[in-house]
């Protein structure tokens, strides 16, 4: 899967890869055609703890989120690997822990420990040159893994420091070796115009459901120069919109809404491939 994401990224157009906060949706996106899939930390802890994204799974909770999503689609899988959870043994853990799950590409970010979602104000940083060394450790253990991932530096510094010192960590992030770079917390098009402005080189972006960002088009992005564009939130947030309405409308009238376009059993089942279990059970039985 690393080596399918390096030849598509060899071609012309940015990836779009978005977000799936389990198994059964990160094979809905692949389903849909995509060709990426991102597993999302918030996701991840939103839909396990019902909780919000502030460093509360483990690495080990994680590289088990990521082997369900990698076995679940046939598209290769980029996994949010937060700060590393801990020193740099902890983080050639989860580097080895994701090349054996499969994974394609991880992000490692730059904010201290317990870390924060990146659209969240007051994330606390780490020093670059402790970011560049931590990054340099992902780059390491990932060669030492023979797998190929793709490995993203992140930094959270746009909401914390400004525009500037965000370009000038991703410029240190590249010089420690990543194979992307990430500037996350971008809201509007004129940050994204920045970045693509100052910071050569393959970058990756992500965009959140609701900014002024978002309302641009995938060849825009490609245009700019991104290599990756993430939609972190795109199907929770429309799969909550969803259920809540399903259950607003069962609660105040007591009748299942109907909806021809919706999901049924049927379409469902296609879905989780249950003919295709049944026929190699059935082929094994008495």
């Amino acid at each position: 899967m690393a080596r399918q994401l390096r030849d598509r990224l060899a071609l012309a157009g940015a990836v779009a890869a978005p977000g799936a906060a389990d198994a059964l949706t990160a094979r809905l996106v692949a389903q849909a055609g995509f060709p990426a899939v991102y597993m999302t930390g918030l996701g991840a802890t939103a839909t396990r703890l019902g909780a919000p994204d502030l460093g509360l799974l483990s690495q080990v909770e994680m590289a088990d989120q990521a082997r369900a999503m990698v076995r679940a689609c046939a598209v290769p899988v980029i996994a949010d690997a937060d700060t590393g959870y801990g020193g740099p043994l902890n983080l050639r853990r989860v580097v080895e822990d994701y090349a054996a799950a499969g994974v394609a590409a991880f992000h490692i970010e730059d904010q201290q420990i317990p870390k924060r979602c990146g659209q969240l104000s007051g994330a606390k940083l780490v020093p670059v040159s402790e970011a560049a060394r931590r990054l340099q450790a992902a780059v390491a253990a990932r060669d030492a893994s023979g797998s190929g991932m793709l490995v993203i530096g992140r930094t959270d510094a746009l909401g914390v420091e400004g525009m500037e010192a965000a370009l000038d960590r991703a410029r240190a992030y590249q010089d420690a070796g990543v194979d992307l770079v990430f500037v996350d917390g971008i809201k509007t098009r004129a940050q994204l115009e920045a970045v693509a402005q100052h910071l050569p080189g393959p970058k990756v972006v992500s965009l959140v459901d609701g900014t002024d960002a978002a309302l641009l088009r995938l060849d825009q992005i490609s245009d700019m120069g991104f290599s990756i564009c993430l939609y972190a939130l795109t199907t929770l947030l429309a799969g909550l919109t969803a259920q809540a309405a399903a259950l607003a409308h069962l609660s105040q009238t007591g009748a299942v809404r109907a909806d021809p376009a919706g999901f049924d059993y049927a379409r469902f089942s296609a879905l989780v491939d249950l003919p295709g279990h049944q026929a190699f059970s059935h082929g094994y039985e008495e």
